[in-house]
């Protein structure tokens, strides 16, 4: 376990210096063959990496110059390439993957959902020790199984800074999947500032890139369309967790351009076709922090395949791919006609875009990014009967809530002078905010965040804003009305006891059990009744079906295409609970984070259920090493394996796993600044 923690540790080192770098460079480049006025002059994005096929392979890692933004930075390279080569094998082949390490520091190569020994794995200090300046190692193992993975550095931040590509293997079978043409869509995210630095920026300020934050103006609306009373219990539950219900994803297009195939959306990817073909479009996110929400307009998509495995088809419009997932789809374009591969960011901050079209001369119309997610009561892990919304006691003595007789219907036009508002916490726009008028209203311990941008012509005479907790802006506030306002006391928060008790049951094995560990300054939230998350399309996609009648898959649609292959009962169940302080940004398993935790251990050969309760209002992609994780779909005839699994805020989910790889595996979060907390060791003996 030593090993582990001290590359954990790695993960907060600085950025290189600029006499390491070049140094690096010049090696890197002399030992790809290129000369270093030839690596400068490669800063343009290609259409797409180039395909290496065959049984040995040399991969040389190193650095390269690229410019997404208008702006050229480092990236880190595969043979010169971002992303890197797409490696494409054969199943039954043994292969042979030589990697020399060009960079100023330790690297590795993870082959994502592929099942091999666990001394080739790639998990530097787990399953080797990495691959030091200047060395070599090679990766060697049979491939026993077909379809669409990739690859990825597991040191450092790495993989954020381009280290990624992808895999597919051919069956050694003929293909259930009969195609004339066939594509990687390779998702990822780009940031010109680096890694160690928006990490940096998370542990000072988590919301710092999120810029949709509540506003005043949010308030007035729920009033309208809730009533003031259902407005300020709800207010007050995300207070007392000090969080909003508009964290969704913790870095944005604020940072990053999103990219498919290695290019940004302007220009974007091409894919051509002809006349009649039947398109197969492997799409990978291998993103180190974006979940992608993909739809191709005018185009319905037939899923064949989750995580590499072949599935029972299922034709849907859209789809979420967590961080580290696959899907493959079909699609059958007519020709004359140019379409958009269109994968928004699950916060609708921005998009990676790509053009199937069968003439370079058409073009496809870029789609509206849909409506900004907010979270829900039921993405903080809460049932109704859990929540006594009339009369639910405030902590504050100066907020009687059982004694207002307060409509829960909507109120137009209502005046809210004199209004005491405090507990309700919320975050002021970075956009100005034109004529609202707010006189007389105690807004004390609303927790807002006050915006660096000016705020026009608001009136708030009267206004009593003690205990608001707020982030006044450093930057002036233009034509603000703020007489008598008390201001007194503004870091003070309501604090209400929302523990909804230590366990309810789910419906399986287990109960929903709360360990001492969840509770403390490292977790700032617990649910309390967690729902299946099978049937759930995610935050932002539940309402899709009805609004515009697009099909959204979930995992409950996903059946596998062979027959389950271990049908035994599990013999026991693992629960585990993902939990974080967003404050703080803090992640962690059951409340304890990586550094301090004991591996779980698995007996080989054995059957283990995993349960996982989401304790965040966050997203999580949960990756195991080394085994398929067998989603419980209710059809165990036909279990569908993951190597990745997304587990929707506030929510559960179990799947299957049978211990049949002897080692040492990782097992953790993908979203790459939450791995470093969010991780597990899983020793099979």
């Amino acid at each position: 376990m030593k090993n582990i923690k001290d590359v954990n540790n790695k993960f907060h080192q600085s950025e290189l210096s600029r006499r390491q770098f070049v140094t690096s460079a010049i090696a890197g480049s002399l030992a790809l063959g290129l000369s270093p006025s030839l690596l400068r002059a490669q800063t343009q994005v290609s259409q797409a990496p180039v395909t290496l096929r065959g049984n040995v392979f040399d991969l040389n890692i190193g650095y390269k110059t690229v410019n997404y933004t208008g702006t050229e930075k480092i990236a880190t390279a595969i043979n010169g390439s971002v992303p890197a080569p797409i490696l494409r094998w054969r199943e039954g082949d043994e292969i042979t993957l030589r990697v020399t390490n060009n960079l100023a520091v330790d690297s590795s190569i993870h082959w994502h959902g592929i099942i091999l020994p666990s001394s080739m794995d790639g998990v530097p200090g787990m399953s080797f020790d990495g691959i030091r300046l200047g060395e070599s190692f090679e990766y060697k193992f049979p491939i026993n199984q077909s379809g669409t993975y990739w690859y990825h550095s597991h040191s450092g931040f790495q993989e954020q800074t381009g280290m990624y590509g992808a895999i597919v293997v051919d069956p050694i079978e003929t293909d259930p999947i009969s195609v004339e043409r066939d594509y990687v869509v390779l998702l990822s995210d780009w940031s010109d500032t680096s890694p160690e630095k928006v990490y940096a920026t998370l542990k000072k300020r988590s919301h710092y890139y999120n810029f949709n934050q509540r506003t005043v103006g949010d308030i007035f609306s729920d009033i309208r369309n809730k009533g003031v009373a259902q407005t300020w219990n709800e207010r007050a539950m995300w207070n007392q967790m000090r969080m909003t219900d508009r964290d969704i994803a913790d870095v944005t297009a604020y940072t990053y351009t999103y990219l498919m195939n290695g290019a940004s959306p302007d220009p974007g990817w091409l894919g051509l076709f002809n006349r009649n073909e039947r398109i197969r479009l492997r799409f990978i996110n291998g993103s180190a922090m974006t979940i992608f929400d993909v739809r191709i307009p005018g185009l319905k998509m037939t899923v064949v395949a989750a995580d590499g495995q072949n599935i029972e088809p299922i034709t849907v419009d859209e789809f979420r791919i967590g961080t580290a997932e696959t899907y493959d789809v079909i699609v059958e374009p007519d020709f004359d006609n140019a379409y958009a591969v269109f994968a928004q960011s699950i916060d609708r901050s921005g998009y990676a875009l790509g053009t199937l079209t069968s003439d370079v001369s058409l073009k496809a119309e870029i789609p509206a990014m849909d409506p900004r997610p907010i979270l829900s009561m039921r993405d903080m892990g809460m049932a109704m009967q859990d929540m006594d919304m009339p009369g639910m006691q405030m902590s504050n003595s100066n907020m009687p809530m059982q004694n207002m007789d307060m409509s829960a219907q909507p109120m137009e036009h209502q005046h809210t002078e004199g209004m005491d508002m405090s507990a309700m916490e919320m975050d002021m726009p970075a956009q100005p905010m034109e004529h609202q008028h707010t006189e007389g209203m105690d807004m004390s311990a609303m927790g807002m965040d006050m915006p660096a941008q000016p705020m026009e012509h608001q009136h708030t005479e009267g206004m009593d804003m003690s205990a608001m907790g707020m982030d006044m802006s450093a930057q002036p506030m233009e034509h603000q009305h703020t007489e008598g306002m008390d201001m007194s006391n503004m870091s003070m928060r309501m604090r209400m006891d929302m523990d909804m008790g230590s366990s309810v049951g789910m419906g399986s094995d287990q109960a929903i059990v709360h360990a001492d560990t969840e509770f403390g300054p490292q977790v700032d939230m617990r649910s309390a009744s967690p729902q299946s998350g099978l049937n759930d399309p995610g935050i932002g996609l539940r309402e899709h079906q009805n609004l515009y009648g697009r099909k959204v898959l979930t995992y409950a649609d996903i059946h596998n295409l062979y027959p389950t292959i271990d049908t035994r009962e599990p013999s026991r169940e693992i629960q585990l609970h993902l939990t974080g302080n967003m404050q703080r940004y803090m992640w962690s398993m059951n409340g304890i984070p990586f550094s301090d935790a004991e591996p779980l251990r698995l007996t080989y050969g054995e059957r283990v259920r995993f349960t996982l309760v989401n304790d965040t209002m966050m997203t999580h992609p949960i990756h195991l090493h080394g085994m398929w994780s067998e989603l419980e779909t209710g059809s165990a005839l036909n279990i569908p394996r993951k190597h990745t699994v997304l587990v929707q805020p506030g929510s559960k989910i179990s799947y299957l796993v049978t211990a049949d790889a002897r080692g040492s595996w990782a097992y953790h979060c993908h979203l790459l600044y939450h791995m470093m907390g969010m991780f597990r060791e899983v020793v099979v003996s």
